[in-house]
C-alpha cells in the first residue's frame, strides 16, 4: 500500500506540475498577445503584402513586355545587325576573329570528356580558336584523366591548352582570371565560357559571334540553357519550371528593354575588351558572373540574349547538390547588392532609369524580396495568423496575387503546367534556404563566401540506368538523411493546420497540411535521386 501511495503521489505531483506549467504559459501568452504579438503580426502581414504587390507588379510588367516581344517578333536579328560570316580569298582565315574557349573544371570526373569534346567540336577555322581547359582538380587521378583527354584532342590538330595552378584562390573567378593572363590570349578578340557539364552545338560560334562583330556596342551574347536530365525525377522537373521562366521571361525582358541582364556564368560570349574595361573577374562574391555583368553594364556595354541558341547542360539531381547551388545563387546576389548599390547610384555613364531597373527590379525585387517573401509570408506569417484570429490576411493577398504570380511563372514550361501545385510546394520549401542565403549575403556572415561545386553525374546516370541501378538509394546514416530545419517548419505548419481545423476560421488548413507534408518529405530526404556508387 505504501508503494502504491508513493506512486500515486508522484503521478499527482507530476500532473500538477504539468498543469501549473501550462497555466503559467497561458498567462504569459494572454499577457503578451494583445500588446506585443498582435501588433507585430499585423506589421508582418502589412510588410508581406507590400512585398507581394511589388512581386505582382514586377511579374505583370515582365509578362506585358514579353507579350509585346512575341507579338511584334522582336528577334535579336531585327534589333541588331547580324550577317553570316563569309570567306575572304585575299585575307584568308584572318577575316575570322580569334576565339578563346575557356572550360573551368574541378574534379569533374563524370563530365570532363563531354565538355572538352563539345568545345573541341565547335565549328570554326582551326587556326582561329584556342580551347583552354582550366583544371583546378585536387584529385590527381582526375587531373591525369583531364590532361590525357586534352593531349588526345591536341593530337587531332586542336589548339588546346591544359592549364593548372597551385591553389584555388577565387575559385572559378580566380581560374578564369589566371587563364586570361596567358600570353596567347592577347591575340584573342572574344572569350567563350562553358562550365564543365555544358555541351554546345557545333554551330554555336557561327550563330553568336556575328552579333559581336557587327555591333561594337555589344559586350556579351548569352545563349539559353537546355536541360538534358529534366525528366530524371520530379525535383529536376521543378527546377526546369523555375529556370525556364528565368530564360523565357527575365532574360528576354532584360535584353529587350535595358540591354542588361545577369550573365549566367556559362554559355556566353564576351568581348574581351568589355571584360577588361569592366575590371576583369573578381572573387569578392560567389556570383562572379553577375558581378562582371553589372560592372560591364555600368561602363555602358550592352548585352544580348539569344533564346534560339541553346546549350545542353545538366540540372543537379540530388537534394544536397541543389541546396548548395541555391545557397550560392541566393547568398551571392544579396552580398553583391550590398557591395555595389552605392557604386550603381554614383555611376555617371548609364541613365537614371537603368539604375532604377538594376537596383529595384533586378536586385531588390528579384534577388531579395522574391526569396524572403515566399518563405516568410507563406510559411511563417500566414500560418501564424491562424493562431491569432485578430489578424486577418485579405483574400487578395493570400489567394489572388499568389495565384496570378504562379500562373505567370508557369507559362515558361507549358509541358509541366499540370505539376504547378507540386512546384508551388517545392518552391516554398527551397525558399527557406534561399531566404537563409539572402540574409547571410546581406549580413556577410561566415558562410557568405562558401563555394561548393555542384555535383554532376553526366553519363554515370545513363550508364547505371542501362544496368538497372539508376535510382538505387545507398544506405545513408540517419544524420545524413534528416534535415532538421525542414522538419521543424513542417511540424510548425502541421500544428497550425490542426489548430485551424478545430479552432480556426481561415480555412487555410488544406494548404498548411500540404505544405507541411512537402517540408517533411524534403526533411526526411525523399527528394531527388541518388546514384549508387556500387
Amino acid at each position: 500500500m505504501e508503494g502504491v501511495s508513493s506512486a500515486a503521489l508522484l503521478q499527482e505531483t507530476l500532473q500538477g506540475g504539468t498543469d501549473d506549467i501550462a497555466f503559467q504559459a497561458s498567462l504569459i501568452w494572454d499577457a503578451i498577445r494583445a500588446p506585443v504579438v498582435v501588433p507585430l503580426l499585423r506589421l508582418s502581414v502589412f510588410l508581406c503584402l507590400v512585398m507581394s504587390v511589388m512581386l505582382f507588379v514586377e511579374r505583370v510588367y515582365m509578362g506585358v513586355v514579353i507579350a509585346f516581344v512575341k507579338l511584334l517578333r522582336r528577334k535579336p536579328e531585327k534589333r541588331y545587325k547580324w550577317e553570316p560570316m563569309k570567306d575572304d580569298i585575299e585575307l584568308g582565315n584572318s577575316v575570322y576573329p580569334m576565339i578563346l574557349v575557356q572550360i573551368p573544371m574541378f574534379n569533374e570526373k563524370e563530365v570532363y570528356q563531354l565538355s572538352i569534346g563539345s568545345a573541341c567540336g565547335l565549328s570554326w577555322p582551326a587556326d582561329r580558336i584556342i580551347v583552354q581547359v582550366l583544371d583546378d582538380s585536387t584529385d590527381p587521378i582526375i587531373k591525369d584523366l583531364v590532361e590525357t583527354e586534352c593531349h588526345k584532342w591536341a593530337s587531332k590538330g586542336i589548339d588546346i591548352k591544359y592549364e593548372i595552378r597551385d591553389n584555388r584562390n577565387g575559385y572559378k573567378a580566380g581560374a578564369l582570371k589566371e587563364g586570361l593572363k596567358r600570353s596567347y590570349v592577347r591575340q584573342c578578340d572574344y572569350v567563350v565560357i562553358f562550365d564543365a557539364d555544358f555541351q554546345p552545338e557545333p554551330d554555336f560560334l557561327w550563330r553568336t559571334v556575328p552579333f559581336l562583330i557587327h555591333n561594337p556596342e555589344i559586350g556579351l551574347v548569352q545563349a539559353r540553357w537546355k536541360f538534358v536530365n529534366a525528366d530524371e525525377c520530379l525535383m529536376t522537373r521543378m527546377q526546369e519550371m523555375s529556370l525556364d521562366y528565368h530564360f523565357t521571361v527575365e532574360q528576354e525582358v532584360g535584353s529587350s528593354t535595358y540591354a542588361f541582364f545577369g550573365f549566367n556564368g556559362t554559355a556566353g560570349v564576351w568581348r574581351i575588351e568589355a571584360l577588361n574595361e569592366a575590371g576583369g573577374w573578381k572573387d569578392r562574391t560567389t556570383v562572379e558572373d553577375m558581378d562582371l555583368a553589372v560592372r560591364a553594364s555600368l561602363k555602358g556595354w550592352k548585352f544580348l540574349y539569344v533564346a534560339d541558341v541553346r546549350v545542353k547542360n545538366e540540372l543537379p539531381s540530388t537534394l544536397k547538390a541543389y541546396r548548395y547551388q541555391q545557397h550560392r545563387w541566393s547568398c551571392g546576389p544579396a552580398n553583391l547588392f550590398r557591395k555595389m548599390v552605392m557604386e550603381i547610384i554614383r555611376n555617371k555613364k548609364v541613365t537614371a532609369w537603368k539604375k532604377v531597373h538594376v537596383i529595384y527590379s533586378f536586385f531588390f525585387v528579384r534577388k531579395l524580396v522574391a526569396h524572403i517573401n515566399t518563405f516568410v509570408f507563406y510559411c511563417v506569417v500566414l500560418p501564424a495568423t491562424v493562431l491569432v484570429p485578430e489578424v486577418v490576411v485579405p483574400k487578395w493577398g493570400s489567394v489572388y496575387i499568389p495565384s496570378i504570380v504562379t500562373l505567370l511563372n508557369a507559362v515558361g514550361t507549358p509541358r509541366s503546367f499540370h505539376l504547378v501545385s507540386f512546384w508551388i510546394l517545392f518552391e516554398n520549401v527551397m525558399a527557406m534556404h534561399r531566404t537563409k542565403g539572402t540574409i547571410i549575403g546581406l549580413l556577410e556572415t561566415s558562410r557568405v563566401n562558401e563555394w561548393i561545386v555542384t555535383e554532376k553525374l553526366g553519363d554515370a546516370a545513363k550508364a547505371k540506368a542501362t544496368s538497372g541501378r539508376q535510382h538505387k538509394r545507398p544506405r545513408l546514416k540517419i544524420a545524413d538523411r534528416l534535415h532538421l530545419l525542414e522538419l521543424g517548419v513542417g511540424a510548425y505548419l502541421f500544428f497550425c493546420g490542426t489548430y485551424d481545423v478545430f479552432f480556426g476560421k481561415n480555412q487555410f488548413f488544406i494548404f498548411l497540411f500540404l505544405q507541411a507534408i512537402a517540408f517533411c518529405i524534403v526533411g526526411f530526404g525523399y527528394v531527388g535521386t541518388v546514384v549508387s556508387s556500387s
